[in-house]
């Protein structure tokens, strides 16, 4: 079995996630290349900065037009949103693998959907007034329905009682509706019928093909990865007998086993990497490897599996938007900072719309990268970042790191 070091494995992965090498075009088609290699765009209404799934897009191709990825989305119809390891922007040439999913979740087959279909078994007349107004006057958004519901829904969180969204989400995660554009931030509801385009993919495959399709995806989107990791990505969770699909797929040759050497100790499992990229394993491992600096959106798709980024880089990222005040740590919206192979820092900023103003409202720095070099590619992407969110002025008015402040305040 072939045996990679640490940092080729890091690597690998930092160069399939198209963070590292030339960057995309700022373009539709180089932001549909991203999604393409990423397999997803997690969406999340935190907006501190700009929407996550921008973040996601600007971090591998740098300042670019949202209208763009609107493009993609409401007019060309390339991309459009499901349900993915989370809410999230995937392709459309992907649409049997999502139309599996929801016909999975329409049947019952998860364990955690029998409570939602019961609820809209005993709200049946919310059900059929919400699909014969969509039927009547086409995209609506959810404030254009009345709550017919005859049984609440009963939550801790933020959906307790919202029985109207929660019978959308439900009818979307069932296959029955879809988001068919934005209006104001808010969703237009349709069915997917009138929302993808005709040349959509609507083959009917086996649930093992669909599984060894999307592990693929998965894994190619990862670099490197074991099995537990390709069943936390893409579509997390919905991987039945994965360990029968890499089987297969190993027995055709579309993936090939690994070992991962940091010093010397293995990391732990067998390593899996596509086959369409030993070529590129081949070049990182000939020294062939252009990196660059970029801030990350918590929920970029390289660290969104905290377990697997506190093996790759040592880094134990956790989100503190829910944290109080007082015990947080590095910051609200701290984006890691990756620098080369390694993840080096973490900024803290906050984008005033009304002035323009980006403020960095704290930097920590991760032990062992405090040299000036890192600072001044640190400011550089956050100078990237203000270009991006359209800011005038940058103010680093929070906490910095002693070592940094010169080169950041020059």
């Amino acid at each position: 079995m072939r045996t990679i070091s640490a940092t080729t494995a890091r690597r690998l992965a930092i160069t399939r996630q198209k963070l590292a090498g030339p960057r995309g075009k700022p373009t539709a088609d180089g932001i549909l290349g991203v999604v393409r290699d990423l397999g997803c765009l997690q969406l999340d209404p935190t907006n501190v900065v700009a929407p996550s799934h921008q973040l996601v897009v600007f971090s591998r191709v740098g300042p670019y037009q949202p209208k763009h990825l609107d493009t993609l989305l409401w007019e060309e119809r390339r991309l459009f949103e499901a349900w993915a390891h989370a809410a999230s922007i995937v392709l459309t040439e992907h649409y049997p693998i999502h139309r599996w999913i929801t016909r999975s979740y329409a049947s019952g087959k998860w364990v955690w959907t029998t409570r939602a279909l019961a609820w809209v078994k005993a709200n049946d007349a919310l059900r059929r007034s919400i699909l014969r107004q969509l039927r009547e006057h086409g995209p609506l958004p959810s404030r254009a329905f009345e709550d017919a519901s005859t049984v609440g829904w009963h939550s801790s969180g933020w959906t307790g009682n919202r029985n109207v969204g929660m019978m959308l989400a439900i009818l979307s995660r069932s296959g029955k509706l879809m988001v068919a554009g934005r209006q104001g931030g808010q969703k237009l509801w349709d069915f997917p019928e009138r929302c993808l385009p005709p040349w959509t993919p609507m083959t009917a495959l086996s649930e093992p093909a669909i599984v060894r399709w999307a592990a693929e995806i998965s894994l190619r989107a990862l670099g490197v990865g074991r099995a537990m990791d390709i069943s936390h990505h893409f579509i997390s969770s919905h991987y039945p007998n994965l360990a029968s699909a890499l089987l297969t797929l190993e027995k055709q040759g579309r993936i090939v086993p690994l070992t991962v050497k940091d010093s010397e100790r293995s990391w732990p499992s067998t390593w899996y990497v596509h086959t369409e990229d030993l070529a590129l394993l081949d070049r990182l491992e000939a020294g062939n490897w252009s990196p660059r600096t970029t801030l990350l959106s918590p929920f970029d798709n390289l660290i969104r599996d905290r377990a697997r980024t506190r093996l790759m880089f040592g880094f134990d990222y956790k989100l503190e938007i829910y944290a109080p005040v007082a015990k947080r740590q590095y910051g609200y919206f701290a984006m890691p900072v990756l620098h080369e192979d390694r993840l080096v820092a973490r900024v803290d900023p906050a984008f005033d719309r009304k002035s323009k103003r980006l403020s960095i409202r704290a930097i920590t720095i991760e032990p062992g990268f405090e040299d000036a070099s890192i600072a001044g590619s640190t400011k550089d992407a956050i100078a990237q970042l203000a270009t991006f969110v359209g800011a005038n002025a940058i103010a680093y008015d929070g906490r910095l790191p002693s070592r940094w402040r010169r080169t950041l305040s020059a």
